[in-house]
């Protein structure tokens, strides 16, 4: 069961969606919040596999929640679902830590699929999203940086790639989770990317990934 919690200032979305997520056999909402600060205390407190979160809410907005939730607990997996796409609002939640990005325009279904795919480790983002990071990460950088990676370092990064946290990848490398965890930051160093999300597009981007 995905545990989930879903932060929203608007009542009548949260009822909505929440009826919808919940309905479903491997869904249910653990709680709800109207605001950022609220959503910052139900994650710390309830530790839900999911966190819906809205960008524009009172108080404390989506962004500063999510980095608030990132910075006490780094294992979370917040999914944004907002009616924002433009820059100032995308690459903050991004850097912040969010692992998925969504407009509030998707259907409940596409919304649920997200869940279970952010779930299962996966990246989901709007296309548009999608564009605009790839856009970026163009303008920025014209020179292969992968070519820095030590053979065990683009090792980390295609197994991040596949949606594997850094237990996982220790794991499976046989490695201590504290080596994962300076692997995957040389490799963001070396990238000029802020977060993993980042490092995942660009190795799709330079067809790292098969």
């Amino acid at each position: 069961m995905i545990r989930i919690l879903f932060a929203d200032d608007h009542e009548m979305v949260r009822i909505g969606v929440s009826a919808y997520l919940s309905a479903q056999p491997d869904m249910e909402v653990i709680a709800e919040a109207d605001d950022g600060d609220e959503a910052v205390q139900l994650a710390i407190e309830l530790k839900p596999d999911i966190i819906l979160m809205d960008l524009v809410m009172k108080r404390m907005d989506g962004i500063e929640a999510t980095r608030h939730i990132m910075d006490q607990w780094p294992e979370a997996k917040i999914i944004i679902v907002t009616s924002f796409i433009d820059d100032e609002k995308v690459y903050p939640a991004l850097e912040a830590g969010a692992t998925s990005y969504l407009l509030k325009t998707s259907k409940a279904s596409e919304i649920a699929k997200a869940i279970r795919a952010t779930y299962d480790g996966q990246i989901v983002l709007e296309p548009e999203v999608t564009g605009k990071i790839m856009n970026k990460m163009r303008q920025g950088q014209d020179e292969d940086l992968h070519e820095q990676l030590t053979e065990r370092e683009m090792e980390i990064l295609l197994l991040v790639a596949e949606g594997k946290s850094n237990q996982e990848i220790a794991d499976q490398l046989f490695i201590a989770l504290k080596t994962v965890k300076v692997h995957v930051s040389n490799i963001l160093g070396k990238l000029q990317v802020t977060d993993r999300t980042q490092a995942v597009i660009y190795a799709f981007k330079h067809q790292l990934v098969k």
